[in-house]
């Protein structure tokens, strides 16, 4: 009889219920996107070793490593890890594009916090298109709106889902981006790929972007199921010396 009991305790805890039991709070706590009753929206992709990165077929692929174990004896667990300053949900810093701004310093300890806070305006861009002067012209962006995410079709393919570079999301082509400079109050361009710049004009946008250091841009930006509109966004990249981008924290605020 005992030895029967015993048998059942033992099915019981190897069950596939039980398991998923077992780890289902590790997985409520990391894939928490939503805080505050609904106000409060973690628009950032969470770094993990199949995002994309750029040009690659395999992934970040391991990052993080734990060097000191409990585990192991240690009396505290303790990571390192190694990643690329343009990695996941990220920031660009003038010293990106321009080897003289590199050198003069304009790295990220050099962004606006003040730009990289505040209202900012959720737009969906129509599916069909990179984001050319005609289609800046057709979101009719009003005059004094400083932040803008712009949501794409990348959203809805789920591209930054996918372990495997894309190369054919969509973002600003260069005469896009030469119209938001010259007709719109924007300072923050937020997209939701890897590039604000689409795959066949890279360099050109970025340029434009970044050439009078007024305009920051937030790369990679995690914006399913949230409805267009105005929020409060917060941004905030790694304080780090001589880099020229950083992953960052992102939130949008109803």
């Amino acid at each position: 009889m005992r030895a029967l009991q015993l048998l059942m305790l033992l099915g019981l805890l190897l069950s596939p219920v039980t398991l998923s039991l077992a780890r289902k709070p590790r997985r409520e706590i990391r894939d928490r996107e939503v805080y505050g009753n609904g106000r409060i929206f973690d628009i950032t992709h969470e770094i993990n070793p199949n995002m994309p990165t750029w040009e690659s077929k395999d992934g970040l692929g391991q990052f993080i490593w734990l060097v000191d174990s409990m585990k192991n004896g240690s009396k505290l667990n303790s990571s390192q890890f190694k990643l690329s300053t343009h990695t996941g949900t990220h920031v660009d810093a003038p010293g990106h594009v321009y080897e003289e701004y590199y050198e003069a310093g304009y790295n990220v300890n050099s962004l606006d916090l003040g730009v990289l806070n505040g209202p900012a305006l959720l737009v969906d861009v129509p599916r069909d298109s990179n984001i050319t002067a005609e289609v800046m012209k057709s979101l009719n962006i009003p005059r004094g709106v400083r932040r803008v995410l712009f949501r794409t079709l990348n959203t809805d393919r789920k591209l930054m889902y996918k372990k495997e570079f894309d190369s054919s999301y969509v973002a600003f082509m260069e005469d896009g981006a030469k119209w938001l400079v010259e007709n719109t109050d924007i300072k923050l361009v937020g997209v939701d790929y890897l590039s604000s710049a689409a795959y066949v004009n890279t360099i050109p946008p970025h340029l434009i972007f970044l050439k009078k250091r007024q305009i920051i841009l937030v790369e990679g930006l995690k914006l399913d199921n949230i409805i267009p509109g105005h929020y409060n966004v917060h941004c905030l990249p790694l304080r780090m010396l001589d880099a020229d981008g950083s992953p960052a924290r992102c939130i949008l605020i109803k």
